[in-house]
């Protein structure tokens, strides 16, 4: 099913009898997802309000990714939160999966660049919340809400967001030779100093880098700035650009059946990446680690971390909090009362 418009779209829900999944691009599914009848939110795409002088952003939640980069490139504008560019990714999938890159250090995830958002829920109801500034809200903050709920509260329709300039100079310190703790410790010294660092992660090659943008002199001055801080302990090179950054991003470049997303304190991440047994790569600073790993492998996780098998068989580690399933269900139960909406993105 591909509604054509709002009307159209909450018309089908309301009058679906079994489970639905939403999706658009469907290319950020986990594993065990989108098993309900298809409802295809490609059809309702397009830009309804671009304000480059505003830095605000109105689409539809069928519209490409690629489709907004592009209008945002051709303003000297982006998404600071950065996605992903999965091809065929759309933007209700972005927000539905609250998709956010290495800048969320720096810029926050998708959720905080949300200003208003419109949706239809699992009773078939047409909602909005938010608008085109940033303000505060009574109630249910439904921008927030939406932002990671994988289409189990309602079908986005329209999402309105905070854009950001193109930062005229970027530049990408490379450091090697550095073991997993030195590795974490180096991040935590380029984002709790007074550097505006935008992106630190390291490579599967196990290259630590970390990226600088504004004014050419400014990032000069801080690039020099930090590599004194960081020491003679690693090599360091400088390179122009964030390049780096993108094969960070790079969902293709994995090509084990297994694939499993960590979220952990840094703090706690090197006697973790110790134990991995494939190819893996760390972003936000050590917040983040995605691993390649055999069919079988789990992850021992330290407390408080979560992990999330991407690709292969569905896996979920730890099992959900009681308090919190509990919690999540009754604001589920709230928006889609006949339980119809499957995970989706």
């Amino acid at each position: 099913m591909r509604p054509d418009s709002e009307d159209e779209l909450a018309a089908m829900i309301h009058s679906a009898t079994g489970p639905l999944s939403i999706t658009g691009g469907a290319t950020r599914l986990h594993p065990g997802e989108g098993q309900g009848a298809r409802i295809d939110m490609r059809g309702l795409s397009g830009i309804t309000l671009y304000e480059p002088e505003a830095l605000t952003l109105v689409v539809r939640a069928g519209t490409t990714l690629a489709e907004v980069q592009a209008a945002l490139a051709a303003e000297q504008q982006m998404l600071a939160f950065e996605p992903d560019p999965r091809d065929g990714s759309t933007i209700g999938g972005v927000v539905a999966a609250n998709a956010s890159g290495p800048r969320r250090v720096s810029a926050g995830a998708c959720r905080d660049a949300m200003l208003g958002i419109r949706m239809v829920t699992g009773g078939g109801e047409i909602i909005a919340n938010g608008g085109r500034v940033m303000k505060n809200v009574t109630g249910y903050d439904l921008v927030k809400l939406a932002a990671g709920s994988r289409g189990t509260l309602g079908a986005i329709t329209e999402v309105a967001l905070k854009t950001a300039p193109v930062p005229p100079v970027r530049a990408t310190l490379r450091l090697s030779g550095l073991d997993d703790a030195g590795a974490i410790a180096a991040m935590t010294t380029a984002l709790t100093g007074p550097f505006d660092v935008t992106g630190a992660g390291r490579l599967t090659d196990g290259t630590v880098i970390l990226r600088l943008e504004g004014l050419a002199g400014s990032v000069e001055y801080r690039a020099e700035r930090l590599r004194t801080a960081l020491g003679p302990q690693a090599g360091i090179d400088t390179v122009e650009g964030d390049a780096d950054f993108a094969a960070l991003r790079d969902d293709g470049a994995w090509n084990a059946a297994a694939l499993w997303r960590i979220v952990l304190r840094p703090s706690q991440a090197a006697p973790l990446l110790a134990r991995l047994p494939g190819a893996h790569i760390v972003d936000w600073g050590g917040a983040l680690i995605r691993a390649e790993a055999p069919p079988d492998w789990r992850p021992d996780l330290p407390p408080g971390a979560r992990a999330l098998r991407e690709r292969g068989a569905p896996a979920l580690l730890p099992a959900p909090d009681p308090v919190v399933a509990r919690l999540n269900a009754g604001i589920r139960a709230g928006f889609d009362p006949r339980g119809l909406l499957q995970v989706a993105a």
